[in-house]
């Protein structure tokens, strides 16, 4: 038995037969053939990748893959959240029909919230839906993309505009790949756990307050917990609500005004958690404003986003008119209708409907 194996924890997603487990160990990307034994797929088998994560670990990976008995090819697509989209989509279709996989063959996506999102969708589409596994390789993907079933791409006109619910099989995370991530990408994980800590669990939002030092020292036992229970957190809420009808929607914390900033900014200037982080500020701030939270409590939460080298404030030459469309479009909004998830506390939110639009300018404004 090697060490990574008996390091690794199990998260399970319950979603009866669509149930999946989620593995977190370290040193263990070099197993992921032998584990897809024990599923029965086809022989053929894709990796869909970029070329950056490839060149890290897709030797590691399609040498187990091989070792396990699989034909196995890659796809790699740019890097960046301006190629998630259609076209991109569109080639990987085309590779896989080139290459002739079946109904029973398996995707890997192998790398972060980009990959995972548009392998997962072509998954989806893809002959009516095959097998995909999710290897993520980024600290937002272990803890949220990689988690839950949400596949898409993007449109110029919005974020995940088209996009699938349509659940992996297989989870697979090794902390040890956080080891080569660039810290601006390290952070990005970071303000999904703040979130995690912001509208689940207060001791995992104190354990990111207090723990800063060991968490960005890439220390194993921070690193494994934080992981781990932030899983454990989206795997309830998704088990509880896979389609985002109510309770699943808390998850967006942060990201209805996130993605206003993405969009408005062509997903160049801000990365994701980036643009989550300072959402979280000012959708905080909107619920002072609405009463819902003290200013003590926001307080501490643009200080721990702060604490970490994250942004909380939105840059001047952003237009709030052009945000706040933006939001407008947001495919949460229904009948005209904004949704935010707004906090009353750490720990605790709440989804609010119906907020003025000259109410949110005003706070992005202040």
């Amino acid at each position: 038995m090697s060490a990574g194996e008996r390091t690794i924890q199990k998260v399970r997603v319950e979603l009866q037969e669509r149930s999946y487990e989620i593995i977190i160990g370290s040193g263990i990307l070099a197993n992921i053939g032998e584990k897809l034994l024990r599923f029965s797929f086809s022989p053929k088998i894709a990796v869909i990748s970029n070329p950056t994560v490839f060149n890290l670990y897709g030797d590691a990976v399609i040498a187990s893959l091989k070792n396990a008995g699989f034909d196995c090819l890659h796809i790699l697509i740019p890097d960046g959240e301006e190629y998630k989209n259609y076209n991109q989509a569109y080639q990987i279709l085309t590779e896989l029909l080139k290459n002739r996989l079946d109904r029973n063959s398996c995707l890997i996506a192998l790398g972060g919230g980009v990959i995972g999102d548009i392998t997962g969708f072509v998954a989806s589409i893809y002959m009516r839906g095959i097998h995909f596994v999710q290897v993520p390789t980024t600290l937002l993907a272990h803890v949220d993309s990689s988690v839950g079933g949400k596949t898409g791409v993007n449109h110029e006109l919005g974020k995940n505009m088209i996009g699938t619910f349509y659940q992996p099989r297989l989870v697979w995370i090794d902390i040890d790949t956080l080891k080569t991530l660039p810290k601006r990408e390290l952070l990005c994980g970071i303000a999904e756990i703040i979130k995690y800590g912001v509208i689940w669990d207060k001791d995992l939002f104190d354990f990111m307050e207090s723990e800063k030092d060991d968490i960005l020292g890439l220390n194993k036992n921070a690193l494994s917990f934080i992981i781990k229970r932030s899983c454990e957190i989206k795997a309830e809420v998704v088990s509880k609500d896979e389609r985002e009808s109510g309770l699943r929607a808390i998850l967006n914390y942060g990201h209805t005004i996130g993605h206003a900033i993405e969009t408005e900014t062509a997903y160049r200037k801000f990365l994701h958690g980036e643009a989550v982080a300072v959402g979280m500020h000012f959708e905080a701030k909107i619920a002072e404003l609405a009463g819902f939270i003290d200013n003590k409590q926001v307080i501490r939460i643009k200080t721990v986003i702060d604490s970490y080298g994250l942004p909380s404030e939105l840059p001047m030459d952003l237009d709030s008119n052009k945000l706040v469309s933006h939001m407008q479009l947001d495919k949460k909004v229904v009948a005209g209708e904004m949704k935010f998830i707004l906090p009353e506390g750490i720990g605790k939110v709440k989804i609010q409907k119906g907020i003025n639009s000259e109410y949110i300018k005003k706070v992005l404004t202040q």
